[in-house]
């Protein structure tokens, strides 16, 4: 039985991902809610370590052996109640699993089947039995911190709002106060088109 495994990640997909470690390629189901925060759970050598649960799916002929991919127990902890409810079995489980979990948690702690039924695969007489299956055991899962972030993308600074930026902070302007300032400046006057002309209207928009 796998419990944990951890190498480089050589390829990702929808639902999941292909781990290398130690030689051997590993095909992983990962929840889109654990796919979006690999990044910043690497270790300094590009490694990812994932907890994982292991099960076969039985064919009529054989048992296919799966891994499901989490980042921490306490999320696979929550996919184990998960798939106690009936007819949720991993696969829909992975597929359903596709906002922060700590959210998911909440909505069942609320009794709120709109937002179940909003997961993939999920109707609404699938929402009620997940809410009365769990509804009384979502304390350790609604306190995870499990949030994406979605930072806003850097904006590039023109050739004037750099050399505006380079005066302000010769004059001992803090970097976060002058791009602040020179935003302002631009969305009040956006056809400026030097540096001095630019630092002027920073001059007016302080007097």
């Amino acid at each position: 039985m796998i419990s944990a495994i951890k190498g480089k990640i050589t390829h990702q997909q929808a639902l999941g991902l292909t781990l290398e470690a130690n030689g051997i390629s590993y095909e992983i189901l990962t929840p889109i809610s654990v796919l979006q925060r690999l990044q910043e759970n690497q270790d300094s050598d590009g490694n990812i370590r994932l907890i994982t649960y292991h099960y076969y799916q039985m064919t009529p002929s054989s048992g296919v052996p799966v891994l499901v991919g989490f980042l921490n127990e306490v999320e696979r902890d929550f996919f184990l109640e998960f798939i106690k409810v009936s007819g949720i079995g991993p696969r829909a489980a992975v597929k359903a699993l596709n906002c922060a979990i700590s959210e998911i948690a909440q909505a069942i702690d609320r009794g709120d089947t709109k937002f179940l039924k909003s997961l993939p695969g999920i109707g609404e007489q699938k929402a009620k039995e997940i809410i009365a299956k769990l509804q009384k055991k979502m304390g350790k899962f609604i306190l995870m911190r499990d949030q994406v972030v979605t930072m806003a993308p850097l904006r590039q600074l023109g050739d004037i709002e750099e050399e505006a930026l380079s005066i302000l902070l010769q004059l001992q302007y803090k970097k976060q106060e002058a791009e602040e300032m020179i935003k302002k400046a631009l969305d009040r006057s956006p056809q400026l088109k030097t540096s001095e002309e630019l630092l002027n209207e920073i001059y007016k928009q302080r007097r």
